[in-house]
């Protein structure tokens, strides 16, 4: 238990703030102290976490002993997608269930303001060891894009999708010769059945990355992706966790307005 846990607060009406933030399979006690950074970050009225352990709950515990609506799906050990919320009670949408590892995301709906919402997390697999190279990857993109019409036509005003995709965007730089035309086509996906890249939305050109091979070299893994791009107010990648070793990734913090 979190004994010193915080109630989580909403900073400010009109807004709402959405943290996609990779775990990296953290231990409990890592865990619990990126629950704790999420409470207190002024953007994580909704949080998408990817990578999250499948042995234990930790984090899930205590982003609800901050105060967070929680939803976490049993993996069978795998890693997993957690989605919290601070602004209002998570509805799961079970029709938006990926055909193949369906623990790699969870979606789910809520008002915020009397503007509903529609929220799907994602973890899309790495490439995977040798034995089953790009099956995983391909066969949960495969899935992922067929649910896309679906969540497009969801009766929200604002629908996100967020999380970390482990692939990056067509013309990324530095170029990384190791993706093939298929992973560019599924960030392409999104476009095509109305998910706007809100990073590339309001930041044509700008060169960021969330995540950093051994050779130093960049890659923009964490996306968020909106049906209300004229809604976006911002959308950047927070290093900080990096820097606090939280995790080996940015986290992507995107603020939209509900007025």
């Amino acid at each position: 238990m979190l004994d010193t846990a915080a109630p989580a607060q909403r900073h400010g009406t009109g807004t709402v703030g959405l943290v996609a933030f990779n775990a990296q399979h953290a231990s409990p006690e890592r865990s619990r102290a990126q629950a704790d950074w999420l409470a207190a970050h002024n953007c994580a009225d909704i949080v998408v976490a990817s990578e999250v352990s499948g042995r234990h709950a930790a984090l899930a515990q205590a982003l609800s002993e901050h105060g967070y609506d929680v939803l976490v799906p049993d993996s069978g050990g795998d890693y997993r997608v957690v989605l919290a919320s601070r602004v209002g009670e998570l509805s799961p949408l079970p029709d938006l269930r990926l055909a193949h590892l369906p623990h790699r995301a969870v979606t789910a709906q809520l008002a915020v303001d009397g503007v509903r919402l529609a929220v799907m997390g994602l973890y899309v697999p790495s490439r995977g060891p040798r034995e089953r190279r790009n099956v995983d990857k391909r066969l949960v993109q495969e899935s992922v894009t067929a649910l896309l019409p679906a969540l497009a036509a969801t009766a929200a005003e604002i629908t996100v999708a967020a999380g970390d995709l482990n692939v990056v965007e067509p013309g990324h730089r530095p170029h990384h010769r190791v993706f093939g035309a298929w992973e560019y086509d599924f960030y392409r996906a999104f476009a095509a059945h109305g998910l706007t890249d809100a990073f590339r939305h309001l930041h044509p050109d700008l060169l960021d990355h969330s995540w950093y091979g051994r050779s130093g070299d960049g890659y923009r893994f964490d996306h968020t992706f909106t049906t209300a791009p004229e809604r976006v107010l911002s959308c950047a990648y927070d290093h900080t966790p990096r820097h606090l070793r939280l995790s080996d990734h940015a986290a992507m913090a995107t603020v939209v307005t509900t007025s």
